[in-house]
């Protein structure tokens, strides 16, 4: 299964682990446990899933398909919210 990461996504990673510095690379990075166990998310807004973080207020939003796993978003909880959902 490949992995594809929307740019805007890869941003809003890379601002997080940024703010919440060295520790919480090794977080953010769990968040990739996706790739092993792909429904690990939770059903949400019909085709999409989503993975919530423990330690920091962020949700991974992603789509299933045949073939890939696609990063949607990396999504602070308490901001903006559904900002991301007109991304495809």
């Amino acid at each position: 299964m490949n992995l594809v990461i929307l740019p805007a996504a890869l941003a809003e990673l890379g601002d997080a682990a940024a703010f919440y510095a060295a520790s919480a690379n090794a977080e953010l990075g769990l968040a990739f446990v996706i790739l092993a166990n792909p429904k690990i998310g939770a059903v949400f807004r019909s085709s999409r899933r989503r993975y919530l973080l423990r330690r920091f207020p962020y949700s991974v939003i992603y789509q299933l398909s045949e073939n890939d796993i696609r990063i949607i978003a990396v999504a602070h909880q308490r901001r903006r919210p559904n900002y991301w959902v007109r991304r495809k």
